[in-house]
C-alpha cells in the first residue's frame, strides 16, 4: 500500500520542495484549500482531502479535515489486529506523516483595528486537532509543525524509508508545545477581552530568543525566552547592534534600567549594577543628563549597564567611550556615535522602539512550585495624594528634586533610600534590613553633596531615626510614603530641624 502524507499549512515556506521529495519517495499527497493550489500550481500531484472523506468543505471552510476517514488514517494502531479490521471495513487507510501549521492567530490580533470576530475566525480548530491526534499516534506517524524539520525527517525516509521513533517522539512533543502555546494565546486574549484579571487557570507562553552560555554563576545552564506579545519596550524586543551575546546577568540589569527610564521624559540617563541604580541624571541634553548620571557614583558604574532616553550622539558617544561599560541602549545612535562606540569590540549596544512604549499588564515572578503575579508598579508623582504634613512648604526647588528622587526609588531594592537634587541621584540606599541603615548607606555616598539635597523612602519611617540622620548629614526635604504609628515623632523631629516632608500614601516597596 503506497504511504501517505497529508500537507495542510498557512506558513508555505518549503513546503513546495517538502512535497516533491515525498512525491519522489512515492508518497501519496493529500491536501486542502490554499495548500492544494499551491502545490498544484507548481506541478505536484495532490489528492483532495474531500477526495477521500467523500464529504465537501462545508461551513465555509470550518469543516473539512474533521472526518473518520482523516482521523481514523492518524490515530489507528497500525499492527493491531482489531482496528487494522475495522479499517478494512471503513476503507480508512493510514496517514504516515502529517505536516500542519496554524491559521495566524497571533498574527490577526495584533494587526492595528482588528475586531474580535476576525480574531475568533483564525482559531484554527482542524489543524490542533490532526496535529494533536498525529502526534499521540507518534509510535506510527511522523507529524511536522515547523518547516526547520522538513530537512532532517527527508533525509532519514531517504536513508531508512522511514523515520526512526526518536525522530518521531521529539517532533511529536515540538506539536504539543507548539498546540499548547497557541491555545495560551487564544485563552488569554478571550480573558483579556472579557476583563478577568485572576482566572482559576492561567496560561503563559514564552519564545526562545536565545541561549545563554550561564545564569547568575557559571555553574547554572540558562535560557531567555520572550512573550509573544510581550511588551515593545522591552529587552525581550531589543535589537543588538554589536557586541557580545548577552549573559542573564546583562538581560536582569538591562530590564531593571529599562524600567527606571521609562519614568523621565526629559533628556535623561540611568547607570545600574546589580539591578539597583547606580546614577540617575537628567538636563537638557543627553550629553550632560549621562555626565551626570556618571558624576552620581563615578565608582559604581565601572562595569554597568546604561540607559539613555535619547539618541546617542557624538558627545555623549565619547563619554560613554571613557568608561568601561557592558550595554548601552538607547532609542538609536548616529553614525558617529557608532563609529566611536564599536571601536570596543565587546560592549553591547542595543536599541529600543521607545516610541512604542506599550506596558506589560502583569509582572510575574517564579517561586518553587508557583508564580506570583501583579500589576505593574506605574504609580508616579502626578498620580499620589501629595500632602506636606510639616510646617515648611518644599521649594520649587527642592519639589523637582523630591520628584526625582521619588521617580527613582520606587525601583531600587527595599529597603530603600535615594539623595538626590532635582538634576541627579546622590546617593542610593538599597536593600538593607533596616531603613535607617539604607539612609546611612545613602548619606555616606552622597557626602557634602547631600547638603540642602532631598532624600526618598520607598516605605514609611517607623521611627525618626532616619529623620535624624538626614538631618545631620544637611537633607533639606524628605518625600515618603506615611502611614507608621509614629508618623508624628518623624513630623516633630522634621519641624524641629526645619525639614520639609512630604507624603505619598503609595508605598513601593521592591523586594
Amino acid at each position: 500500500m503506497k504511504k501517505r502524507a497529508l500537507l495542510s499549512v498557512s506558513d508555505k515556506s518549503g513546503i513546495l520542495q517538502f512535497a516533491i521529495e515525498l512525491e519522489k519517495l512515492g508518497y501519496e499527497l493529500l491536501s486542502t484549500g490554499g495548500t492544494m493550489k499551491h502545490l498544484v500550481d507548481n506541478g505536484v500531484a495532490v489528492t483532495a482531502v474531500d477526495e477521500i472523506t467523500g464529504f465537501p468543505e462545508i461551513l465555509e471552510g470550518r469543516v473539512k479535515t474533521l472526518h473518520p476517514k482523516i482521523h481514523g488514517g492518524l490515530l489507528a494502531i497500525q499492527d493491531k489486529a482489531s482496528h487494522i479490521e475495522q479499517m478494512n471495513d471503513y476503507g480508512i487507510q493510514p496517514i504516515d506523516i502529517v505536516c500542519v501549521n496554524l491559521y495566524p492567530f497571533k498574527d490577526t490580533i495584533t494587526k492595528p483595528g482588528v475586531t474580535t470576530e476576525e480574531a475568533i475566525e483564525n482559531i484554527d480548530i482542524g489543524g490542533p486537532t490532526m496535529l494533536r491526534a498525529a502526534a499521540k499516534n507518534h509510535a506510527y506517524v511522523t507529524v511536522l509543525v515547523d518547516s526547520v524539520d522538513y530537512a532532517e525527517v527527508l533525509v532519514e525516509l531517504q536513508q531508512n524509508s522511514e523515520t526512526t521513533f526518536t525522530t518521531r517522539r521529539r517532533l511529536a512533543a515540538k506539536v504539543f508545545r507548539h498546540t499548547a502555546a497557541y491555545e495560551a494565546l487564544i485563552a488569554n486574549y478571550l480573558t483579556q477581552i472579557t476583563g478577568e484579571e485572576f482566572p482559576e487557570q492561567v496560561t503563559h507562553t514564552y519564545e526562545l530568543k536565545q541561549s545563554l552560555r550561564y545564569g547568575e554563576n557559571p555553574h547554572q545552564q540558562a535560557a531567555f525566552y520572550g512573550r509573544p506579545l510581550g511588551s515593545d519596550f522591552s529587552i525581550a524586543s531589543a535589537k543588538q547592534l554589536h557586541g557580545k551575546e548577552l549573559s542573564y546577568n546583562n538581560i536582569q540589569d538591562a530590564n531593571a534600567a529599562l524600567q527606571i527610564i521609562k519614568e523621565f521624559k526629559e533628556p535623561a540617563a540611568v547607570a545600574v549594577k546589580h539591578m539597583n541604580p547606580c546614577g540617575v541624571g537628567t538636563a537638557a541634553s543627553i550629553d550632560e543628563a549621562f555626565n551626570r548620571a556618571y558624576e552620581a557614583d563615578s565608582t559604581s558604574i565601572f562595569g554597568g549597564i546604561v540607559a539613555l532616553n535619547r539618541e546617542v550622539d557624538i558627545s555623549t558617544s565619547q563619554a560613554l567611550a571613557n568608561i568601561f561599560l557592558e550595554i548601552i541602549i538607547a532609542p538609536s545612535y548616529t553614525e558617529e556615535a557608532l563609529e566611536i562606540l564599536t571601536k570596543k569590540k565587546n560592549i553591547r549596544l542595543l536599541t529600543i522602539a521607545f516610541e512604542q512604549h506599550k506596558k506589560d499588564l502583569w509582572n510575574t515572578v517564579s517561586v518553587e512550585g508557583g508564580l506570583l503575579m501583579q500589576h505593574p508598579d506605574t504609580v508616579g508623582f502626578d498620580d499620589a495624594n501629595i500632602q506636606v504634613v510639616t510646617e515648611r512648604q518644599p521649594t520649587e526647588e527642592e519639589l523637582r528634586a523630591l520628584k526625582l528622587g521619588w521617580a527613582v526609588v520606587k525601583h531600587v531594592k527595599s529597603n530603600a533610600i535615594v539623595v538626590s537634587n532635582e538634576q541627579m541621584t546622590l546617593g542610593v540606599g538599597a536593600g538593607q534590613m533596616n531603613r535607617v541603615g539604607a539612609a546611612n548607606i545613602a548619606l555616606a555616598q552622597a557626602g557634602k553633596r547631600a547638603k540642602g539635597a532631598a532624600l526618598a523612602s520607598d516605605a514609611f519611617f517607623p521611627m525618626d531615626d532616619t529623620v535624624e540622620a538626614a538631618a545631620q548629614a544637611g537633607i533639606t526635604a524628605i518625600i515618603q510614603p506615611g502611614g507608621s504609628v509614629k508618623d508624628e515623632d518623624s513630623i516633630k523631629k522634621a519641624n524641629e530641624y526645619g525639614i520639609t516632608m512630604v507624603f505619598t500614601g503609595v508605598r513601593h516597596f521592591k523586594h
